[in-house]
């Protein structure tokens, strides 16, 4: 894998999943990531299996390795004198000062802009929020369940109108995608400050996040306050669909240029006969007379199950895939193909797999490597400071380091 951030180096003061996973990002590119963490507990991520937020007795703890792998762990205690010294320190030699912190917090523990600034003009100050970094709501925490999923609107456009409750997110739902926009406002500010040598002020949220992912509903809802629900048996276009098997699974159909493609798709589900029926010969007549085109399609996709749909369309022109599980995934050719899942082993040589960084270079796949432990790389990066062991004992001893 090409590593365009090598020699970069990010300090990393966050928890969670959302702004961490921009570190993660970041360090699948060949950045050294340096994680702070709480001496005593720690990101708080780790505790999601003991708190029942994640079923315990696992191997891994994925939560913690999906968006903290390949970075080094200091265990630093901010509110010590000697802990934000320390911390100082390692900014004058950063590229980068990413934080999920919450503006009161930051002005309190003194890693604010202004302080982070003084120490090294030259840095990259990178902010991630829930709901931005202006306005009446800044110290608010916001998680993607919140910020993200309910506040956007998402929670609303994807929740259907007779729902007794409102849809649920996944795990992270937002964060993920949160962290892959906030390492690229990094990549674009490293490479600004390349250009022009001007070190900028980067600031993502997952409100804002959110809102770019759900943007045709926002710019047309002052004309369409509510998009009305799609009955899928009266579509505008039959062929952009979910359709069910003989045993139970879905296929999605998006065929969106439908004259062009409906021949061959009557060829490849066994209907010649349907090319030239009057009913449906154009995208028109299919939209006037889509219930009955439903109904036909609906018999003709539930008369075989999916191993027998793949096979049949497997050479069809237009777009379809089946709706998958998360577990099948994992043996998608595609996914394995194009190493979309990274496998690595715990210390104890267990194997398992993490979804890869979304963005390939040079056509590699990554070669990903564990989260680091609560603390594990502190003495590490105090020596590759220059801290002599006599200067790592007395900073044990004041509790500045554990």
């Amino acid at each position: 894998m090409t590593q365009i951030l090598e020699g970069i180096r990010i300090l990393e003061v966050a928890q969670w999943w959302f702004v961490p996973s921009a570190g993660a990002a970041l360090s699948d590119w060949g950045a050294e990531v340096i994680k702070i963490e709480d001496p005593r507990v720690g990101d708080p991520q780790r505790g999601l299996v003991s708190s029942g937020m994640v079923a315990g007795g696992l191997p891994v703890n994925y939560m913690m390795e999906q968006p903290n792998r390949g970075k080094k762990s200091v265990a630093l205690d901010l509110k010590t004198e000697g802990g934000l010294e320390i911390l100082y320190k390692l900014a004058e030699r950063s590229d980068v000062f990413l934080t999920s912190f919450l503006p009161s917090l930051r002005q309190r523990l003194g890693i604010d802009i202004e302080h982070i600034r003084n120490i090294n003009p030259n840095i990259i100050y990178v902010r991630g929020t829930g709901q931005g970094a202006r306005g009446p709501e800044i110290d608010k925490a916001g998680y993607d369940g919140t910020s993200y999923w309910c506040r956007s609107g998402m929670a609303t456009a994807l929740t259907r109108q007779d729902a007794e409750l409102p849809t649920s997110p996944r795990p992270a739902f937002g964060d993920g995608v949160g962290g892959l926009t906030l390492a690229g406002g990094i990549a674009g500010a490293l490479f600004h400050r390349e250009r022009t040598g001007e070190a900028t002020v980067v600031d993502v949220s997952l409100l804002a996040t959110a809102m770019w992912q759900l943007a045709p509903d926002i710019d047309m809802s002052p004309a369409i306050p509510q998009m009305p629900p799609m009955d899928r048996t009266r579509p505008a276009n039959p062929l952009v669909n979910v359709f069910r098997t003989s045993d139970d699974r879905w296929i999605q159909l998006v065929l969106l240029q439908a004259d062009r493609d409906w021949p061959d798709f009557c060829e490849h589900i066994g209907r010649p006969d349907l090319i030239e029926d009057e009913r449906f010969s154009n995208m028109a007549k299919r939209r006037e007379n889509g219930t009955e085109c439903m109904a036909i399609l609906d018999e003709v996709f539930a008369s075989k199950n999916l191993a027998e749909w793949r096979e049949r369309l497997a050479t069809m022109r237009g777009a379809w895939t089946p709706l998958q599980t998360p577990l099948e995934v994992h043996e998608d050719p595609q996914v394995i193909e194009n190493g979309y899942l990274s496998e690595l082993r715990t210390a104890d040589d267990t194997p398992f797999k993490l979804v890869a960084n979304p963005i390939q270079y040079d056509e590699k796949p990554y070669e990903l490597s564990l989260a680091p432990e609560h603390g594990q790389n502190t003495e590490e990066v105090l020596l590759d400071m220059g801290l002599s062991w006599d200067e790592i004992a007395a900073r044990k001893a004041d509790g500045s380091i554990p």
